[in-house]
């Protein structure tokens, strides 16, 4: 076999295997579109509220937001993002303040939530989704501890 019909086999099997890589990330995607939307946490400390927002970007990126609040007062956010970096999906996350990403890769993922996660992190080192119906729990934790954030789907109908 001539070395150029070697590279265009290669060639082939390697732009297969992107393809079917970027197929796989839409099928994962679409179990990733629950999330879109605005959803209220309803486990807030005292005098506090706060909510995430998710917009569908495209087949391959959500793009959300954090917010924190103590009264009318925002006193923290955070950019979040669920996106497809070098064939891998991650959800990452820019807290104000800092100038660079967090990337946590996604580890698990079925039809009720997904784990992302980042060993290297000082915390979180893992953040789980899960959703029934008009009702999702976000878990952060890491070295033991742990954080619960309960949420509500808002009515888009108020």
């Amino acid at each position: 076999m001539s070395t150029q019909k070697l590279r265009l086999i290669i060639s082939l099997l390697l732009l297969m295997h992107v393809s079917h890589a970027q197929e796989s990330n839409k099928q994962k995607f679409k179990k990733l579109e629950w999330l879109t939307g605005k959803w209220i946490r309803t486990n807030s400390g005292a005098g506090q509220s706060g909510y995430e927002t998710w917009n569908k970007v495209s087949d391959l990126k959500l793009s959300g937001k954090g917010v924190t609040l103590k009264g009318k007062e925002v006193i923290f956010t955070e950019n979040l993002e669920l996106t497809v970096k070098k064939n891998e999906i991650f959800y990452v996350v820019t807290v104000s303040g800092e100038t660079e990403p967090v990337y946590f890769k996604l580890t698990e993922i079925n039809n009720h939530g997904f784990t992302c996660e980042n060993p290297k992190h000082d915390f979180p080192k893992k953040i789980t989704y899960s959703h029934s119906g008009n009702r999702a729990k976000a878990v952060i934790s890491g070295d033991g501890k742990s954080v619960d954030y309960n949420f509500v789907r808002e009515d888009k109908k108020q």
